[in-house]
Formats: C-alpha cells, sequence, structure tokens
C-alpha cells in the first residue's frame, strides 16, 4: 500500500510509543523505536520481524543524537513522522523537589525532544515534507498541586511545539502538539519519580493528591490504544492541527482552564489597558 509511512518513536518500549508503534505496525508502517536497553530493543523488534526496527537511545545523550539519526535515514529510508514521546512525569511539592530533578525533568522532556527534532529537520526541510508529533499533555496547559516540574517541561514543549509549527509551515513539514489527558499508561506507576515529602506543612493538601494519583493508577479513562488509533488519523490528514487534546477528562479540564483565563482577563481588563502610551 502507498500510503505505509516510516515513523521515527522515542521511548518506544512503554506508554503511547509502544501502543503507537503496535498499531502503526498493525495498519502496515514501518517503526524505527529508540529504547533503553537490550532487553526493551529484542521485544520491540519482536512486534514484527520485518518493520519493527529499535535502537538503544537515552534521548539526554545528546551527543550520540545525531549519528542515530543519520544511521536511521540512511539505512532505512527517508522517515515521514517523528514522534517526540519520550518522557516520564516528575512529582513532587515544588518546595521540597531539589533543582537536580527539574533539571532532570527538562533535558528528557524537553532537551532530549528538542535535540532528536534538530537532528531531524535538516532530512525534513531538503525533502519538504515531514510530520513531528510531540506527546505534551494536558499538564501543558493546566496545572494540579504537585507536579510543578513536569507542568513545566510540558508548557515548554507546548511552546516550542507551536513556534515550530509557524516556523516550519513555509516548508510543508507539519508540527502537531498531543496533550492526553489521564490514560492507563505508567506514567502514576513505574515511570513517576516522586519526591519524598519533608514539609509537615504541606500534609493536609497534598497528601490525598498523591494518594489519590497513586490509586488511580491503572483505572484511568483514557485508553492507549485508542490514542495511537487517533494518533494515526492525524498522521493520515492532509491538514493536521497544531494542537490536539486527547481524552474528555483533558477537553473539559482544559475548556475550564481557558474560560477562567477569560473571566480574569474581562474582570482585569481595565487594568491592562490602563499600561498604554
Amino acid at each position: 500500500m502507498n500510503n505505509t509511512k516510516i515513523l521515527f518513536i522515542t521511548g518506544a518500549s512503554s506508554g503511547f510509543g509502544n501502543a503507537l508503534a503496535r498499531e502503526a505496525l498493525a495498519a502496515g508502517h514501518r517503526v524505527i523505536g529508540t529504547v533503553r536497553n537490550e532487553a526493551d530493543l529484542q521485544a520491540f523488534q519482536a512486534l514484527s520481524i520485518d518493520n519493527a526496527y529499535g535502537v538503544v537511545l537515552d534521548v539526554t545523550d545528546f551527543a550520540r543524537i545525531d549519528s542515530v539519526v543519520a544511521t536511521a535515514e540512511a539505512t532505512h529510508g527517508p522517515v515521514d513522522v517523528l514522534v517526540n514521546n519520550a518522557g516520564y512525569g516528575h512529582e513532587g511539592i515544588f518546595e521540597e523537589s531539589p533543582l537536580e530533578d527539574m533539571r532532570r525533568q527538562f533535558d528528557v522532556n524537553v532537551f532530549g525532544a528538542v535535540a532528536v527534532t534538530k537532528a531531524f529537520l535538516p532530512f525534513f526541510r531538503q525533502r519538504r515534507a515531514g510530520h513531528i508529533l510531540n506527546i505534551t499533555s494536558m499538564g501543558g496547559t493546566i496545572t494540579m498541586p504537585g507536579i510543578a516540574y513536569y507542568c513545566a517541561s510540558k508548557f515548554a514543549l507546548e511552546g516550542i511545539s507551536d513556534t515550530l509549527s509557524k516556523e516550519l509551515a513555509p516548508f510543508n513539514i507539519f508540527v502537531t502538539a498531543v496533550a492526553p489527558g489521564s490514560f492507563r499508561t505508567d506514567w502514576a506507576g513505574r515511570s513517576m519519580q516522586r519526591t519524598p515529602r519533608s514539609i509537615a506543612d504541606y500534609d493536609a493538601s497534598f497528601d490525598p493528591v498523591r494518594k489519590a494519583r497513586e490509586e488511580k493508577s491503572g483505572k484511568q479513562l483514557g485508553d492507549p490504544q485508542k490514542a495511537a488509533q487517533a494518533m494515526l488519523q492525524i498522521i493520515a490528514s492532509a491538514n493536521p492541527p497544531a494542537h490536539l487534546l486527547l481524552g474528555s477528562d483533558a477537553l473539559s479540564l482544559v475548556r475550564e482552564k481557558l474560560q477562567r483565563s477569560l473571566n480574569e482577563m474581562d474582570a482585569w481588563e481595565t487594568l491592562t489597558r490602563s499600561t498604554d502610551h
């Protein structure tokens, strides 16, 4: 079939990356997936003898990314779609969470995605073709207590995505930020890095939040397989959106947030206007 594409997916061994890889392979596409270790590599390549190609890469190993991407292009042919999926969630009260935790969160969720994108852009631009999917989060628009560093990283990726969609439009390259709500992935479980509690003042407000998040893990509303199918629709679209929410929870929470922002803007409009010359 002539609609087959080559996808390059970071973090392909779990979560949305793995779900998308499986659905893409089932639809006849070819997938190059980055994984973190040899065991994950074997498991990934076993998904399809002919069409799944694994590569061991940590997206924070910035010095290796260019050569990995160049090798992928040379070996497997022109990549059509880059999916920046590699990432994890950090949970911790802002005051309790060391700067190092934030640096690590940004290295993976922001700098990793940026570095891989930079490696692909010369190829995409030369071909005047390509589609970049950045997996962000409803946490790139809304916020919740205890995930300041995570939300900050996703706000950053949202901003980069949106700007990039404008910069790359003249070259027929699309950029879509895909922002999921709560899904049954490892995000709140195995993948979540939690900073230990230390300040008793936050116990009353935050402990129930952490407990609820842990208990909800594995019972979330969203189905990763359906998210993958939605992403395949976006990839097949002739005019994909710059931003796509996934999940009815994301839809209602983001709508509420935007409405509150509009109400606040209206309430303070006089003061806002007062600063003009």
